[in-house]
């Protein structure tokens, strides 16, 4: 469902807050808006971590899967 990783996301600036997570802080997930090579995601807890980088098309498979599992 992803296309690559990268290492170290600590090196790219610009991450936020999903808007698909939840309220607790504690596990949130970041995105990195407007990247070349799709939509890198990462674990908040972990910001100097790797970040998984989703094509556009499996970002919104992905997201969607949440919202299904979500309403379920």
């Amino acid at each position: 469902m992803f296309e690559h990783t990268i290492l170290h996301a600590a090196a790219l600036t610009g991450w936020r807050k999903s808007s698909y997570s939840g309220p607790d802080k504690d596990s949130c997930l970041e995105v990195l808006d407007d990247h070349p090579a799709g939509v890198p995601v990462r674990d908040s807890k972990d910001p100097h971590g790797p970040a998984l980088v989703f094509s556009p098309p499996a970002w919104r498979k992905f997201i969607g899967a949440v919202k299904d599992t979500a309403t379920a």
